[in-house]
């Protein structure tokens, strides 16, 4: 057997000993799947053909969109900056932006760079359950919680002026007769690490500016749509990079692992 023939072997193994199929990666770089659609690489053209903002209780801004394409401070290159105007102050839920793409299931890579001590965002699933973006914050609103729902991993947290990833895989609330049957589930690798593994989301914190159903019932009163991956600006200047997502369609629990 050639080396190279082993050395793949070898990567294969270590690779499903991680929870990972054969063939996924995770990490900075990561490239779109097939069957995965880009949602932004790095041009102007891709904000204003895939997004919009969410026009939810708090929304102040209007179109076209003003998060800016900025110079990718790492890598030369491009990215979007979060600072919109109309979040200045950290009016949250004033100029937040969507995927005009709406979704259920789905595998999704995100990667970001907080260049600022404190700087705040977030990654919002299914425009719903927040994936916390907060430099400093090692707590349940921290960066990488789930928020409220998990601790912080940020020992996994590349720190402040570094490209950082998230990798996730999420499994949408389930309904029977109108009635939620299942909590949503997140399983998530930050940086390459394993860092939440079928995480229960049990409502939408934050209030009625932070996602869809944010109004009902405290937060704990989840719908059935579907919703678009939501990004929040919160008059910070955090950028993103190489952003996709994968519709899935996963018929039990045991399928988010990945």
């Amino acid at each position: 057997m050639k080396n190279g023939t082993v050395l793949s072997l070898a990567t294969t193994a270590l690779a499903l000993a991680m929870g990972l199929s054969a063939n996924a990666q995770v990490g900075l770089g990561t490239k779109a799947p097939k069957g995965a659609k880009v949602y932004f690489d790095g041009t102007r053209q891709s904000i204003d053909k895939n997004w919009m903002y969410w026009q939810g209780p708090g929304f102040e801004a209007a179109m076209p969109i003003k998060w800016q394409i900025v110079k990718d401070p790492v890598d030369g290159g491009t990215a979007m900056s979060s600072n919109d105007p109309t979040s200045a102050g950290g009016k949250y839920g004033s100029a937040d932006i969507v995927t005009k793409d709406e979704f259920k299931d789905a595998r999704i890579h995100v990667e970001f760079l907080v260049p600022k001590a404190g700087g705040n965002s977030g990654v919002y699933l299914q425009n719903r359950y927040e994936i916390q973006i907060f430099d400093g914050d090692t707590t349940h609103h921290g960066l990488g919680a789930v928020i409220n729902e998990s601790p912080s991993p940020y020992y996994a947290y590349a720190g402040v002026g570094k490209w950082n990833a998230y990798d996730i895989v999420f499994r949408a609330a389930r309904f029977a007769d109108g009635k939620k049957t299942e909590p949503a589930q997140v399983t998530m690798y930050f940086n390459g690490k394993k860092v939440h593994t079928k995480q229960n989301i049990s409502q939408v914190w934050g209030g009625p500016k932070s996602g869809v159903d944010g109004g009902n019932d405290g937060g704990k009163g989840i719908t059935d749509a579907p919703a678009g991956l939501k990004l929040q600006a919160e008059g910070h200047d955090v950028m993103y990079r190489n952003i996709w997502i994968k519709p899935l369609d996963l018929k039990k629990d045991t399928d988010i692992a990945f």
